[in-house]
């Protein structure tokens, strides 16, 4: 079943990657490019799945994240936390802020695919967590 899954992010190679790989796996995908434009899709869209950057323009991913989880229509929806900053202090922010899983570039596309897949099929845990 097709899934519809936004990506926030602002690197665009990560971005036609991420596409690529989620379109072909059967996802319906769209992108954003800066914080406010994910909480506009997000709220329009209704996504499943928010692939979400952490150092986005605008507003930054930790904050997405925190307002996403504040909007009752949008607090279900799984948010991979995909970023450089893989410090201990930021992968805790993160879950903490209610990422349901954080990978840190640069990934393995075998790795993040089985997050992603784990996470559209409720297998990861409910409570935040790391991947």
């Amino acid at each position: 079943m097709a899934r519809r899954i936004l990506i926030a992010e602002d690197e665009p190679s990560i971005v036609l990657s991420l596409e690529f790989l989620l379109s072909e796996a059967g996802h319906e995908v769209f992108t954003a490019t800066t914080g406010a434009d994910a909480l506009k899709l997000a709220q329009e869209r209704k996504p499943d799945l928010i692939v979400l950057d952490v150092m986005l323009p605008v507003v930054n991913g930790f904050e997405v994240c925190r307002t996403l989880r504040a909007d009752p229509d949008l607090r279900g929806t799984r948010i991979l936390m995909l970023t450089a900053r893989g410090r201990e202090q930021e992968v805790a922010r993160g879950l903490a802020l209610g990422a349901n899983a954080y990978i840190t570039k640069p990934f393995g596309t075998r790795e993040l695919m089985k997050v992603v897949e784990d996470l559209l099929k409720g297998e990861a845990s409910d409570r935040p967590g790391r991947q």
